[in-house]
């Protein structure tokens, strides 16, 4: 007995003593990470945004690497970029902008918010430079509106025009002896096309060529305007392959200047009047949102919820890039209930996903109108299962470039039995009380009867689908079948057919949704809500590893590969409202 209580409590000392020890350690953390988001910003600043970086609809937040001083660490959301440098416009502590543009990782969506948010940067009178050494076109679209457009002596503009191609696997999977059983609703509903296709079909390259056309066009109309070049110039430049050296960019005016990157500081040192260019006060977005506070102004209790749903659309919760059914279903209702909450914006870049958890998060919406506004912005794209989880709200907003549309449903199953028998030689046997019973094995090919049961889901799935639309948008069904069929809109094509109210970004939704509330003082509630100290540490530190991980062990094709497989998965016997195909536009 002496001999258990001896090693009982030694136990609880230890106990007791870990417990105190991991207070301060974990005390200390929170006060280091307090300290790191404390910073300033200084005079004569210059902010800087970087391109490269992708600015997601959810910001992401790293506690871990504050400690190191990182001004990195954390990446802003997309609307907090456009927040910090509406902020910037009216700091008189900012005296410009250093937009770095060779590359760009944001979509059409979210570069038309960034360039016309820099635009109105410049209407304060402030400048705006903007350099790369090689300078793409998605760059090229975003910096074309600042104050001095500069390139690398050797570098250069790429300026070849927009090309979007699909990968086909039908041949891969009859070598490998897989059928793919597919049902689906729309002419234009391609997303299964790669499975069941070896080329394009006349459908899916009309509406490429249309979608690809109004993205083109657009990005030609507003270089024409900044530029003072007209477009049809602009075009002939792309045709006749005219820009291929940077003295070819400047030749033809699509930049300012050839200079060095060291250069180009020289030039705004001059601007700033410092004594040389190490002395440049340069501010990271990082570091500027901390010395800033844009998002606590006002004092009024009206609250404006501004919900973000980032990825693909799925049943159950979210998890990373992913918009669960019962997550948003949550947030909608606690906006919902919250008697502060006078108007509810939904923030959607998101190509669908299972139309179910679509349905399910469109109910929630449409309960919500009932009983204060509901407004919805899209941003690179919001087609399929976005948009129809989106389209019963009392106002829509899209880009020119947004992609929306795709009405239309579809489901695949594969049959996998001959790869298994005669690939890998595994067969397989079992036994079922009712003939339907295995109706999603992929180790056998479905029956007749079983393939009229998932089309006839399938078809009815995409009625619904088209009564929600017309329901929400006051058409005749019969029209939303004209423009639903699966088709992709871009978004100056869809507030002409209807699809949406009004072309604008995140921030004329919210002006919009305090117009119908009846607001002119309120404040943001924004969703998802972010996550407490440890969640933020572990989970930061377990996506970092995993991340890391797989870009080790794949690289970037690799990764996209893997993501790819992830997303079939899911697809398989499940109806989706997904957008016809995976755009890359280069």
């Amino acid at each position: 007995m002496k001999s258990f209580f001896k090693i009982f409590l030694a136990t609880l000392l230890a106990l007791v003593v870990f417990t105190v020890i991991g207070f301060f350690l974990l005390t200390g953390l929170v006060t280091a990470i307090t300290t790191a988001d404390k910073a300033e910003t200084g005079e004569k600043a210059v902010l800087v945004i970087d391109l490269a970086k992708n600015y997601p609809e959810i910001g992401v937040e790293n506690p871990i690497a504050r400690l190191s001083k990182k001004d990195d660490g954390d990446i802003p959301s997309l609307y907090d970029v456009i927040r910090l440098i509406d902020h910037a416009r009216r700091d008189s502590a900012v005296k410009g902008i250093y937009l770095k543009c060779g590359s760009n990782a944001n979509g059409f969506g979210a570069s038309e918010e960034l360039r016309n948010a820099l635009a109105s940067f410049k209407s304060g009178g402030k400048f705006v430079y903007a350099y790369g050494d090689v300078i793409n076109q998605g760059g090229y679209y975003v910096a074309n509106v600042a104050d001095k457009l500069y390139c690398n002596p050797k570098g250069g503009v790429d300026w070849r025009g927009y090309s979007a191609q699909l990968v086909f696997v039908k041949g891969l999977l009859e070598k490998l002896q897989i059928e793919p059983q597919i049902f689906y609703a729309g002419k234009f509903k391609s997303a299964t096309e790669p499975f069941r296709e070896k080329q394009m079909t006349e459908a899916n390259r009309q509406q490429m060529t249309e979608l690809l056309n109004d993205l083109y066009g657009h990005f030609l109309t507003q270089t024409a305007s900044a530029r003072k070049i007209d477009t049809a110039t602009l075009h002939q430049y792309a045709n006749e392959n005219r820009i291929r050296f940077a003295q070819d960019a400047l030749q033809y005016k699509l930049v300012d200047g050839l200079k060095y990157e060291d250069e180009v500081r020289e030039e705004i040192k001059g601007r700033l009047g410092v004594e040389n260019i190490t002395k440049i006060n340069f501010i990271s977005l990082g570091k500027y949102s901390k010395a800033v506070s844009f998002k606590r102004t006002g004092s009024s209790r009206d609250r404006i919820a501004v919900i973000y749903a980032q990825g693909d659309i799925v049943d159950g919760k979210s998890g990373q890039d992913m918009i669960g059914s019962d997550t948003y279903r949550d947030l909608v209702r606690k906006a919902r209930f919250d008697k502060n909450v006078k108007a509810i914006v939904i923030r959607i870049n998101s190509g669908g996903g299972s139309a179910q958890a679509s349905e399910n998060i469109w109910r929630e919406l449409s309960l919500a109108r009932k009983d204060k506004p509901v407004v919805v912005s899209f941003g690179d794209v919001s087609a399929s299962g976005g948009y129809y989880l989106s389209c019963n709200a009392d106002s829509i907003f899209a880009q020119p470039t947004t992609i929306t549309g795709s009405i239309g449903v579809f489901t695949l199953l594969p049959n996998m039995q001959k790869f298994f028998n005669e690939k890998l030689g595994i067969t397989f046997d079992g036994v079922k009380t009712s003939p339907d019973a295995d109706l999603f094995s992929a180790a056998k090919p479905l029956s007749e009867s079983q393939k009229r049961y998932l089309q006839n889901s399938v078809d009815s799935t995409y009625q619904v689908f088209k009564e929600r639309v017309a329901q929400g948008r006051k058409k005749d069904i019969a029209f939303i079948d004209s423009i639903g069929q699966g088709r992709v809109w871009s978004g100056t094509r869809a507030l002409q057919l209807g699809l949406v109210d009004r072309l604008g970004g995140l921030s004329d939704a919210i002006a919009a949704a305090a117009r119908l509330a009846k607001i002119s003082e309120y404040r943001l509630r924004e969703y998802p809500e972010p996550y407490n100290l440890l969640q933020q540490i572990m989970g930061g530190y377990q996506e970092e590893a995993r991340q890391s991980a797989l870009k080790e062990e794949l690289g970037e094709e690799g990764i996209r590969t893997w993501n790819v497989i992830k997303r079939t998965k899911q697809m398989m016997g499940v109806e989706q409202a997904r957008m016809p195909f995976e755009l890359n536009i280069e």
